[in-house]
């Protein structure tokens, strides 16, 4: 009786192992998502419970500008990822300096606020339990702004220097993940602390 070979399928594409700048971005990710979930559900907790003001009510503007200008420079790193995945550096550096501006924006927002509930409002971090997490969630959210605008500067001086060139874009890629996430984290806070603390 005639035996009949079997042919196994070969597969066209093989299985890579993810980057290790992309696992540790993710790692990053979801550990600080953690840290923020911490300070978010903090906050939710201790919303009404003080027995003195000033309230988030009394005090709180939202900022429609500066969040703006925050959410939109995801938009614009998007755009400075496809410039150096394509050679067009000129590009990238325009639109990578762009997000940083805005990114700068946002903070100056940041502070603006803060100085006029410390001196006009006189709220600070240990008024009562509004203060303490107001400035403990927003603050969290600011450091991060402020860790990522550094690594984006640094990006921006090799760029300046001609030291990036766009063998590089995925280097760049793995550290734009890193802006977005700020970028989301705000959306969450934005609603936490504007939208439903305010109420």
């Amino acid at each position: 009786m005639a035996t009949i070979p079997l042919q196994h399928a070969k597969h066209d594409t093989e299985w890579r192992q993810p980057s290790r700048g992309m696992v540790a971005m993710a790692s990053l990710i979801t550990a600080e998502s953690a840290i923020f979930t911490i300070f978010v559900v903090a906050y939710l907790y201790y919303i009404g419970r003080d027995i003195a003001g000033p309230t988030p009510k009394q005090v709180l503007e939202v900022p429609w500008f500066y969040s703006a200008c925050l959410l939109s420079s995801s938009g614009f790193i998007i755009r400075a990822e496809h410039a150096i995945e394509h050679g067009r550096m000129a590009a990238f550096r325009i639109w990578w300096l762009v997000t940083i501006l805005l990114g700068l924006t946002f903070l100056y927002g940041t502070a603006s606020e803060w100085y006029k509930l410390i001196v006009h409002d006189h709220l600070t971090i240990s008024t009562n339990l509004f203060g303490t997490t107001y400035y403990s969630l927003v603050g969290l959210h600011a450091s991060h702004v402020v860790v990522g605008l550094l690594m984006m500067l640094i990006v921006l001086s090799f760029a300046l220097t001609r030291h990036l060139r766009a063998e590089h874009a995925y280097r760049v890629k793995v550290l734009a993940l890193y802006w977005h996430f700020v970028d989301a984290v705000w959306v969450v806070v934005f609603t936490v602390v504007y939208a439903v603390g305010r109420q």
